[in-house]
């Protein structure tokens, strides 16, 4: 298959329904000739990333909850015993317990759900990066998260997520200085508000929806293949001076001072 990830062996993590970001990121990049892994955390997503799995000729469908080193080991294994490496790693990987969603932040945070949403949220980024680095070729590779503007402001609802994602973003750069002599290099994209099944949680989040579509440049919110779609580049050769930044892919919304309005 042509196309300009022809070729590269690319892990996607976090497929939890074809609405989930994860999916439109697998889509971009058959479409552009990647060779696929996916995951799946626990065995009540397994059927679903099986079917993402067979739509997008993925090679091979693995356990991996990140919570577990000795499943982030597996998972590497398994790469380097299919593939002999990997080129391209994605982390769509975001949790919080739902206590903490609701309400204020300090009224709903507690030590262990911090503790939790950040573990699973930004350290896990590191644990991949860690076990997955040394696969990548002399030629380079590239890593990729998934975060959201709740990283840098405060927004109703989404809370104890808000630290983590900063604690996310902060780790791209880290990890970017680490790796960029060797050719690896990584990045975030932040993408709008999207109906997924991790979004469900957050409370109003609806309304975090529709505010969104109507305060930003293009009207209207993003959809999943449109993060895809910019994923898919960041991780090619196209993008190979491009490390260690945050990528918007949210209509606008982070640019503007105040909602659209009829002025003048």
């Amino acid at each position: 298959m042509s196309g300009f990830l022809a070729g590269k062996r690319a892990l996607i993590t976090g497929i939890a329904s074809p609405r989930s970001i994860a999916s439109g990121i697998a889509q971009a990049m058959h479409a552009q000739g990647a060779r696929l892994a996916l995951t799946y955390a626990g065995d009540k997503l397994k059927s679903r990333v099986e079917a993402a799995a067979s739509e997008y000729a993925a090679e091979l469908c693995l356990p991996l909850d990140v919570s577990s080193d000795e499943q982030i080991a597996d998972a590497a294994k398994a790469l380097e015993s299919h593939w002999g490496g990997v080129d391209i790693v994605i982390h769509s990987i975001g949790f919080a317990p739902r206590e903490l969603l609701k309400g204020g932040f300090l009224e709903s945070v507690t030590r262990e759900g911090f503790s939790i949403a950040h573990d699973i949220s930004a350290y896990s980024f590191a644990a991949m990066g860690k076990a997955f680095y040394p696969l990548m070729p002399e030629s380079g590779g590239a890593m990729l998260t998934l975060t959201y503007l709740g990283a840098e402001r405060a927004l109703p609802g989404y809370n104890v997520m808000g630290p983590a994602k900063a604690s996310l973003e902060s780790a791209v750069r880290y990890m970017a200085a680490e790796l960029g002599p060797k050719a690896i290099r990584v990045n975030g994209i932040s993408a709008g508000p999207i109906k997924t099944l991790a979004a469900a949680g957050i409370s109003g989040f609806r309304d975090m929806l529709n505010a969104t579509a109507q305060a930003s440049p293009l009207c209207r919110n993003v959809e999943p293949l449109e993060v895809g779609n910019t994923a898919a580049f960041l991780c090619s050769d196209l993008a190979s001076g491009i490390t260690g930044e945050i990528i918007y892919v949210d209509a606008g919304y982070h640019i503007q001072g105040m909602p659209n309005a009829d002025i003048g």
